[in-house]
């Protein structure tokens, strides 16, 4: 299949501590010869004052100051590159177990994800929980770079017991296509070249799989979904009965002369217009932004959603979400959380812990309800007013909420409604 050198894709690092994961980054973004001679230069010399007789790689994408002191990845890193095949935008997380939020937040708009193994410790928890959060959050493809084949003598049983490994873990998951390739990032080997030291290893290096990889659209674009972000009503002469709804469209498409229902509220009306600040449109769709009025004149407000008559979401104050915790305070016991879901914004409190996650086995933990920093769940939430919902399997967009603590402003919690 001839790739356009056109399509974005976009993926995502994970992995645990010490993995190689900047340092993997960091070799794709050099041997592709991505990087400007003053980047070079820069980190050239910040290697030499940290005494690396070489270029140290991992600072191409460790760009806090914080992070180049202590070696360690804090934020989520964002790089982009460019080959003849493809256009690539990086996310590189944290390994840490404290920054997993982190992981999620960069995994969350990603079409692939590279999970970093070392070769010497195997898959660890941290490796198993990257891989169950890439499954929830649904990325269609998943690389396992087995790194530092270097220091295991490039050896094929290393390798291919690391795969059998991850293999029965992923058994359990929902994964349409996982990859294994046995990389050094140090030293390059099927990063961007074929390694001579793997003669044994006939696939694609890194770089070669990733030009390849099928980018296959998560967008929704069957469910119009039009939450109103703001209402427009202009005071100027000449404007003086314009009512329109701003916002951008999550999902899906309108027409002019499209019947249409207001929700929560369940009024009904046509689009009469699709305005733009370049002008009116006969259609639009995902993901445009634009002003939509009505042949009515129906009070909606900031929250409210503008969906076809025939093609309606669910109603509902009760949700059952799949919940990645991701404050560092423990989820307080019915508590009042601030709910945010598309531009609508309601209270909300967790009813109840369905279930709890271990990592290593998953398996379902029901006696367990206590919820805290980095634990993964199944929960019930009950809002103050309805929400609009799909599930999170047939729209991204209506299907993920964050909440949010009342308090602090933090947001403490990322969810996927089941």
């Amino acid at each position: 299949m001839e790739i356009s050198n056109n399509q974005l894709l976009r993926f995502t690092t994970a992995g645990s501590v010490d993995d190689g994961k900047s340092t993997l980054i960091g070799r794709l973004l050099y041997d592709s010869k991505s990087i400007f001679e003053d980047q070079i230069e820069q980190v050239s010399n910040t290697s030499k004052k940290k005494g690396h007789e070489g270029v140290d790689l991992a600072l191409f994408t460790d760009g806090l100051r914080d992070e180049r002191e202590q070696g360690i990845t804090i934020d989520v890193a964002y790089r982009y590159f460019t080959t003849p095949k493809r256009k690539f935008i990086i996310a590189d997380t944290p390994g840490h177990i404290q920054y997993t939020r982190n992981m999620v937040t960069g995994a969350s708009t990603a079409n692939a994800a590279i999970i970093l193994v070392d070769a010497r410790h195997g898959v660890i928890e941290q490796t198993k929980r990257h891989a169950f959060i890439a499954s929830l959050l649904q990325i269609p493809h998943i690389i396992v770079c087995v790194n530092k084949m270097d220091l295991v003598e490039f050896e094929e049983e290393t390798f291919q017991s690391v795969v059998r490994e991850f293999e029965a873990f992923s058994s359990k998951m929902m994964i349409k296509d996982i990859r294994f390739i046995p990389i050094s990032a140090l030293l390059g080997d099927n990063v961007v070249n074929r390694s001579e030291n793997m003669e044994w290893y006939k696939d694609a290096p890194l770089l070669h799989t990733l030009e390849n990889l099928h980018i296959s659209s998560d967008v929704n674009k069957v469910d119009a979904r039009f939450p109103v972000q703001t209402v427009i009503r202009p005071q100027r002469d000449g404007f003086i009965d314009y009512r329109g709804y701003a916002g951008q469209i999550a999902s899906g498409f309108l027409r002019k002369g499209d019947e249409v229902t207001i929700l929560p509220s369940g009024f009904c009306s046509k689009v009469k217009t699709i305005d733009t600040y370049d002008g009116e449109l006969d259609e639009a769709f995902v993901p445009q932004s634009v002003v939509v009025t009505l042949e009515d004149d129906i009070d909606i407000s900031r929250g409210d959603m503008i969906v076809r008559t025939n093609n309606q979401p669910e109603l509902s104050q009760d949700l059952e979400v799949m919940l990645c915790w991701l404050g560092n305070e423990p989820a307080r016991h019915r508590a009042k959380y601030i709910i945010r879901h598309t531009s609508n914004e309601q209270k909300a409190m967790i009813r109840e812990i369905v279930y709890k996650i271990d990592i290593n086995t998953l398996e379902r933990n029901t006696d367990d309800t206590e919820i805290g920093m980095n634990d993964i769940c199944k929960v019930k939430i009950r809002t103050t007013k309805p929400l609009m919902i799909d599930s999170y399997r047939d729209n991204r967009t209506t299907g993920s909420i964050i909440l949010i603590d009342e308090a602090t402003n933090n947001t403490v919690a990322a969810g996927m409604i089941v």
